[in-house]
């Protein structure tokens, strides 16, 4: 039967080199430079540090720019994290970067699927949703559904079996 993978995986070599490249520029800037503003980088974690909040919002700028600079959709990052005041003035925010679909979306893409009324079924298998159906059309239909009703995460297709 053929099916399909929907996941949300990010390409982390290219995160990697953005952070690196956000960092290299921050340490380099006019403004930022001689202060506490830097970047750091621990598999999915990327911490800002930074003297006030308005300097956090620099880098975090500055950071975006190198992300979307190396094709890296900004929306695998989770910003949702309160700003942390550190000793005296310095602030620190942690951004995740988001890998795999978390429950609460797989539900979403599942329900999508089925109010599409195509003959599809859906189903969750860890971190990613796994679509099956009968016809090849069936499943491209399936994808425009999942690309067009989900459009907050950065999802992408994989292991298209005929």
């Amino acid at each position: 039967m053929p099916s399909f993978d929907t996941v949300l995986e990010p390409n982390l070599v290219e995160v990697r080199n953005a952070v690196d490249q956000a960092a290299r520029e921050v340490g380099n800037r006019f403004d930022l430079k001689g202060t506490g503003a830097r970047i750091e980088q621990k598999e999915h974690d990327i911490t800002l540090h930074g003297d006030s909040e308005f300097q956090l919002g620099q880098i975090t700028d500055v950071l975006l720019a190198k992300l979307t600079k190396y094709k890296v959709d900004v929306r695998f990052l989770d910003r949702t994290a309160k700003v942390e005041k550190m000793g005296g003035d310095k602030v620190k925010q942690l951004i995740k970067v988001k890998a795999g679909i978390e429950t609460e979306a797989a539900k979403k893409i599942v329900a999508a699927i089925k109010a599409s009324k195509l003959k599809v079924a859906g189903s969750i298998q860890g971190d990613a949703v796994r679509v099956q159906g009968a016809k090849r059309d069936d499943l491209q239909a399936a994808m425009a559904v999942i690309r067009k009703d989900i459009a907050d995460l950065p999802l992408s297709f994989n292991n298209f079996r005929d």
